[in-house]
């Protein structure tokens, strides 16, 4: 996010997150150490209007959060969640400040977070994405306590690919071209599937462009025509 604070002991990405409370049995505390902060009755917060954050947080609910929030700096009606996935979250009391977004995460002098300063925002003209952007209002500031927060804003292409694969053709976000049939991409022999190609998006996608992309390597592989 490019704020303060970020680095605190407590703040996660949504991946971390996702990944120690499942494979790393945090549910089943206290027979497993729990590897993530202990938050039951606690403040948990996700920065982020996406099913992955709501994910997050409906898990940290049923995880014993005492208070759980969505922050997301657009309103409800911007959010790129699934309506069904808020309906569900509100009906099991978790609270939505949206046109809110976090401006620096707040340290307990210990190095761990003891809360978010917020900002509020207002609604302007349309950006690229065709959504309407958020603008700060001045003066809005507040500050919120929190044990936990989890930052789901989103994924970007490693640029590192570009640098070490010469040939190998990407988009103005960096993402990997590949043949929406095949996989195929610019590179002879390479094939990319997945985010990398569509950007965020979902597993079964993912898992489709996989069964694409090993026909096609099959198809390379026996016949040698590219």
């Amino acid at each position: 996010m490019g704020i303060p604070g970020e680095h605190l002991n407590g703040v996660y990405s949504a991946n971390e997150f996702l990944t120690r409370i499942n494979l790393m049995h945090a549910y089943e505390f206290p027979k497993y150490d729990a590897p993530i902060v202990d938050f039951r009755g606690k403040n948990v917060a996700v920065i982020g209007g996406g099913n992955t954050a709501l994910d997050s947080i409906r898990s940290a609910l049923r995880l014993g959060a005492g208070k759980a929030f969505v922050l997301y700096r657009r309103s409800e009606a911007e959010m790129p969640a699934r309506k069904e996935e808020v309906k569900h979250a509100q009906q099991e009391g978790i609270e939505f400040q949206v046109l809110t977004a976090p401006i620096e995460f707040l340290d307990d002098g210990k190095g761990w977070l003891a809360g978010a300063r917020c900002q509020k925002m207002a609604l302007g003209e349309p950006d690229a994405s065709g959504r309407r952007r958020p603008v700060p209002i001045e003066g809005s500031e507040y500050e919120i306590p929190l044990s936990v927060a989890v930052i789901v804003i989103g994924t970007s292409a490693n640029p590192i690919v570009q640098s070490t694969t010469p040939g190998l053709n990407t988009n103005k976000r960096n993402y990997i071209q590949a043949d929406a049939a095949t996989q195929r991409t610019s590179r002879k022999g390479v094939f990319a599937g997945g985010d990398i190609v569509t950007g965020s998006a979902t597993v079964i996608l993912a898992m489709g462009a996989g069964r694409r992309a090993a026909k096609s390597i099959n198809d390379y592989l026996t016949s040698g025509e590219w």
